[in-house]
């Protein structure tokens, strides 16, 4: 965690619409800014399961629009939809280990989100991993082979309209 000197002049903080007043006591000052940082990271964690949430939501119906039209581009859409349903759990079920090294990366790699995706498939049951698998098929054979058919894309799509309608129920229905 950084450190504040309570003795200089506060940097900006991550929300720049929460500035502390210039005139208040620099302790006041140290301590609006810290409370601001903890908000701010608490904020950005939650739009982020919300952007992803609906980012996911965007890339199953545009991969659903696809699949008999595009298999190749509907096989990355669907897989992204996965994705962003595996990185909003993450967030959701607070896995901040995970979430520091993509943190300090600045991006997720396959690693992330496989060790992500076993430990969502504990709590909610087998079925996430296989779904995940299923998305990584069209991944790996449907978008960079470009093997599979409109046939095999959309019966694949099947497992991941789930993930996506479980992720959004865990975390639109179940605020703790």
């Amino acid at each position: 965690m950084e450190e504040i000197d309570i003795n200089s002049k506060p940097r900006i903080p991550i929300c720049e619409n929460h500035l502390p007043h210039p005139k208040t006591d620099n302790l006041i000052n140290v301590f609006m800014l810290t409370v601001q940082r903890i908000w701010c990271y608490r904020m950005s964690k939650e739009i982020g399961v919300k952007q992803r949430i609906d980012l996911a939501l965007r890339y199953l119906e545009e991969g659903g629009s696809l699949a008999d039209k595009d298999p190749i581009q509907a096989s990355e859409k669907l897989y992204k939809a996965a994705e962003e349903a595996v990185k909003a759990l993450a967030i959701r079920f607070n896995m901040e280990d995970i979430l520091k090294i993509v943190g300090e990366r600045g991006r997720w790699t396959v690693t992330e989100l496989e060790k992500a995706v076993s430990r969502i498939s504990r709590k909610l049951g087998e079925w996430f991993s296989i779904a995940w698998d299923r998305a990584n098929y069209l991944h790996v054979w449907g978008f960079h082979e470009a093997k599979l058919d409109s046939d095999a894309v959309k019966e694949r799509m099947l497992d991941i309209e789930r993930m996506i309608s479980e992720t959004k129920k865990i975390i639109y229905e179940n605020k703790n």
